[in-house]
């Protein structure tokens, strides 16, 4: 038995590379979408906290400060579920989607 010969009689450039490299679109759309939600969740719980607690709750409700407190952060908890359920819809669509087109090719 030799040492130090080829293993293989198969030259290198014959064996198939896979692409790994994601579609630069999806990728592009997969960060926008993800931007997307990122600033809605930073944004909506929030606006929302503090704009039902003084014009709902205070001004419209009439109610006390303490109370108004904690209705305000019952709506910015169900704003932050709101916002993760339309993510996971919306990341689920779209990577559906995208298997969907990667199995036509």
């Amino acid at each position: 038995m030799e040492r130090g010969g080829p293993v293989s009689a198969v030259p290198v450039s014959a064996v198939p590379v896979a692409d790994f490299r994601p579609n630069e679109g999806s990728l592009t759309s997969t960060l926008r979408t993800l931007l997307f939600f990122t600033a809605l969740m930073i944004t909506l719980p929030v606006g929302l906290y503090f704009s039902s607690k003084a014009y709902v709750f205070e001004g419209s409700l009439g109610m006390s400060d303490r109370d108004s407190y904690f209705y305000a952060a019952i709506v910015a908890v169900v704003t932050v579920h709101v916002v993760l359920a339309l993510f996971v819809y919306v990341a689920w669509n779209e990577g559906s989607r995208q298997w969907r087109e990667g199995k036509q090719d």
